[in-house]
């Protein structure tokens, strides 16, 4: 949401020739779009008016699929307001939430790591924290003989409630016995504990199955006689909340991209031009056309250039070998695109940042070649689109996933997308593919809830929903690479998942015919 206070509008009326009551000020103010209003107001105000008072000002109510539907003396609804809106950054701001750029710590000392796996343990631990009571992991270890005594006197069957206890950890290893139970080792910062997960109870197995390395999680259960194991009853994730309201108090589409790979030769050049010109309006489909005429934002998850090194033996399947030319050309791309759309870029593992997540936004050096209506922010980032928040994170660590997590694919990203909210982090298992950079605080856990989450990185086009959140993988601009046929993955190119801003509806348009 995009607030203003009474001065804010007061200042824009006068410099317009109006004076406005301090009644139609403070309507205005309490309106969920105030900046869009005012813009409106102004537009379709009759210049004899010399006074603005609420007589001017007609607030329809909310419409049946809950987008807010704004009515003035003209009658002209929002969906239109945007049609004539091809105005600038006021209208379609950018408010930049969350952001490594300019904010690093590290310096790659032993002592980041520690405040690193503290700060995370930290954060997760809180919010598992306000749903159980969990105990010390040192204090089970020095009641032992109590729990030991209390379970032998009550015999081998026990009593649950009695012996029920709480543990929140990190999880440093997993292993199977040779029975096929999962033992899985928990630290917390005053020690570490063993938890069984029994096979018997395959409910709480299966959700053992999707636990990682460096996750944090709690664990409910019983202590074995000897006080050494906890066999577990009950496994709680961070995760979001079930009762999450989803709101949208704007109008209009974003754009969700990424993984352009400019520079490569399996560019898809021709289809991104398409785009281009859909974008500009120049299409002969009155359905795109109408669409167009709605885009307010474009969005790229990382990767807008092939870059230069990644791999080895690359530079024989680059089309331009320099990889400030590479940027060149892209910012030529993005020269085209209309000014009213503010487009936002957050790096990937492909562009000239650090490899280290996260990332900071692109150089100077490679900023100052594109225009003015584009925000340059780091992996991961969050924004701010006039009410509606999007993190955007390139997804590296869906590699990650597929690895360690049955059921996440290349084919399918937004399963992998799914365990990040049940993490409430982005990246959790430390020291595999994903390359993580020791900051003081760990910047990929899911402090703030956003409405959308938007990944690329795996070329795969995938759209689903988790407890509110609209989870977004966007695909890629790039055919079947070298690489790619190796390892099986089939990209899904040229396809853009466009969203409506007011109902979070998602509709996936095709530029490869």
């Amino acid at each position: 949401m995009t607030a203003m206070n009474e001065f804010d509008v007061l200042t824009a009326f006068i410099e317009e020739g109006y004076q406005i009551s301090p009644e139609a000020v403070e309507l205005i103010c309490s309106h969920c779009s105030p900046k869009e209003l005012v813009s409106h107001v102004l537009r379709t105000i009759d210049m004899k008016v010399l006074v603005i008072g609420l007589e001017h000002i007609d607030l329809g109510s909310f419409g049946a699929d809950g987008s807010n539907v704004l009515t003035l003396q003209s009658s002209v609804p929002i969906s239109s307001v945007i049609v004539s809106n091809r105005g600038s950054a006021f209208d379609n701001p950018v408010t930049v939430i969350s952001d490594i750029s300019d904010n690093s710590t590290c310096v790659g000392e032993y002592m980041e790591f520690v405040q690193y796996f503290r700060n995370r343990y930290s954060k997760l631990s809180d919010i598992i924290r306000s749903r159980v009571n969990a105990r010390p992991i040192e204090s089970l270890k020095k009641n032992r003989s109590v729990s030991s005594s209390v379970n032998s006197a009550a015999g081998k069957r026990g009593t649950r409630e009695q012996n029920e206890i709480s543990i929140i950890g990190m999880i440093s290893d997993i292993k199977s016995t040779s029975n096929g139970h999962k033992v899985l080792e928990i630290e917390d910062p005053t020690g570490s504990f063993s938890v069984l997960v029994r096979m018997a109870d395959k409910e709480l197995f299966e959700q053992a199955t999707h636990l990682v390395l460096d996750e944090v999680a709690g664990f409910t259960g019983t202590l074995t006689n000897d006080g050494k194991l906890m066999i577990a009853q009950k496994i709680i994730l961070p995760d979001l909340p079930n009762n999450m309201a989803r709101k949208s108090c704007t109008h209009g589409k974003a754009i969700l991209t990424s993984d352009v790979h400019i520079g490569s030769s399996t560019f898809l050049e021709e289809p991104w031009e398409h785009f281009i010109d859909f974008l500009k309006g120049n299409t002969d489909s009155e359905a795109l056309a109408d669409i167009s005429r709605q885009v307010r934002y474009l969005l790229v998850a990382g990767d807008l250039v092939d870059g230069v090194g990644i791999y080895p033996g690359q530079e024989k399947e680059l089309s331009i070998q320099d990889v400030y030319e590479q940027y060149k050309r892209a910012a030529e791309y993005f020269e085209e695109i209309p000014k009213h759309i503010q487009i936002v870029i957050s790096p990937g593992n492909h562009d000239a940042v650090r490899q280290a997540e996260p990332q900071p936004k692109l150089p100077e050096r490679i900023r100052e070649d594109f225009p003015d209506n584009v925000t340059f922010v780091g992996n991961p980032a969050m924004v701010d689109l006039d009410g509606v928040r999007v993190l955007l994170y390139h997804g590296r660590s869906i590699d990650d996933l597929v690895a360690a997590v049955p059921g996440v694919s290349y084919h399918a990203p937004t399963k992998g997308m799914v365990e990040m909210m049940k993490f409430r982090h982005l990246s959790p298992i430390y020291g595999s593919r994903v390359s993580i950079a020791p900051e003081k605080q760990d910047h990929f856990v899911l402090n703030q809830v956003p409405d959308i989450l938007h990944c690329g990185h795996v070329h795969t086009i995938g759209v689903e929903w988790y407890k509110n959140v609209l989870l977004i993988n966007s695909g890629t601009w790039q055919s079947q690479t070298e690489f790619q046929k190796r390892m099986n993955v089939v990209p899904t190119p040229a396809q853009v998942p466009v969203v409506d801003l007011s109902t979070f509806k998602t509709t996936i348009l095709k530029f490869d015919e």
